[in-house]
């Protein structure tokens, strides 16, 4: 992907227009989809996206447990400050991430190891790439300079079948639209649910696609995994209506929350949901990265019941007087009145 470099010496708000006024001529442009086959590279990235808390880190653990039983050598990266995708996987036990690791060793004039950072279990490698303390940093500038330290490990010459980054879908600073902003992965896939929120992030990243598309990029979205399933249907609509599939319905079912409250993997063909998660992992594997449809905001609350989104509802303006409250006071005019003569 090419980016190009605007000169902001001299004429630079005549070229930052002339860039502004490109991008709107390409967004109108034909752009040719994407090749709907698998990607040619043995190792597939993935890029998993959602809002926080939906599920990511549960259906991430569980299917890269899967697909190790499948005989894949698979890396599973978190991408998230909260640094929680691989404690499901180690039962709750806390990772030590590549950035807090890569501070202490430096302190100490130490180099970062690979066994400093990266455990397995199941025959799945795991990482956590970390982040600042709250208010102490910026979350998508550490998981650049996570990245930055994996490729000084040795990242693209490790011999993987899949590697899995579970990002964080809420934010959309540059950090965490990585993947797709440097064509990091083949392919991206969105976890979320039968409500608003979920919906809402997994559409901004579907535009997110789509925006560094008109840029040249290549990432495209696989599907979606509709986690918790209530039965309700509104992300089934939410797919059809981006044009992407739904590569697995997870119930909300109790025993599978208790499980993972439990720390307990399911995503094994010894657990009552194996077969379920052995069809997510083919169903991952097979599918190609398609153009989404995204929805604007109409279109995205029309999948649900007006009644629960406030359909109808009229925009009443606010006026000087309303914001001036009891300090409102009539103004003088500046109209000129002549005497009649």
């Amino acid at each position: 992907m090419t980016i190009e470099t605007i000169n902001v010496k001299g004429n630079a708000s005549k070229a930052l227009e002339d860039h502004h006024n490109r991008l709107k001529k390409e967004a109108k442009e034909p752009v040719d989809g994407l090749h709907l086959n698998e990607p040619k590279k043995k190792c597939q990235i993935i890029a998993i996206y959602g809002k926080g808390g939906i599920g990511k880190s549960f259906t991430l653990a569980n299917l890269s447990c899967m697909m190790a039983e499948q005989g894949k050598r698979v890396l599973l990266i978190g991408c998230d400050p909260k640094s929680d995708t691989t404690s499901l996987l180690f039962e709750g036990k806390a990772c030590p991430t590549i950035i807090e690791t890569s501070t202490k060793k430096k302190l100490s004039g130490e180099e970062v190891a690979i066994g400093d950072v990266c455990f397995k279990r199941n025959g799945v490698f795991a990482m956590e790439l970390g982040g600042p303390e709250v208010g102490r940093g910026c979350g998508g500038r550490g998981i650049i300079h996570g990245f930055e330290l994996l490729e000084k490990l040795g990242f693209h010459d490790w011999d993987f079948d899949y590697v899995l980054l579970d990002f964080l879908g809420d934010v959309v600073c540059g950090g965490f639209g990585l993947p797709i902003a440097r064509d990091m992965a083949q392919k991206v896939i969105v976890v979320g649910s039968n409500d608003l929120q979920s919906l809402y992030v997994a559409n901004n990243v579907c535009s997110a696609v789509e925006y560094f598309r008109k840029l040249g990029g290549s990432v495209g979205v696989a599907g979606i995994v509709i986690n918790r399933d209530d039965g309700t249907g509104e992300a089934k609509k939410f797919a059809e209506k981006v044009g992407i599939p739904v590569l697995s319905t997870i119930p909300a079912d109790d025993d599978i929350r208790r499980k993972s409250a439990m720390y307990q993997i399911i995503g094994t063909k010894q657990s009552q949901w194996g077969n379920l998660f052995e069809t997510l992992a083919t169903n991952v594997a097979g599918a190609p990265p398609v153009r989404p449809t995204t929805l604007n905001q109409d279109e995205l609350l029309g999948l649900f019941d007006g009644g629960q989104t406030g359909a109808g509802f009229t925009l009443v303006p606010a006026t000087d007087a309303d914001m001036r409250g009891k300090l409102s006071k009539p103004k003088k005019s500046l109209e000129v009145i002549y005497d009649k003569v």
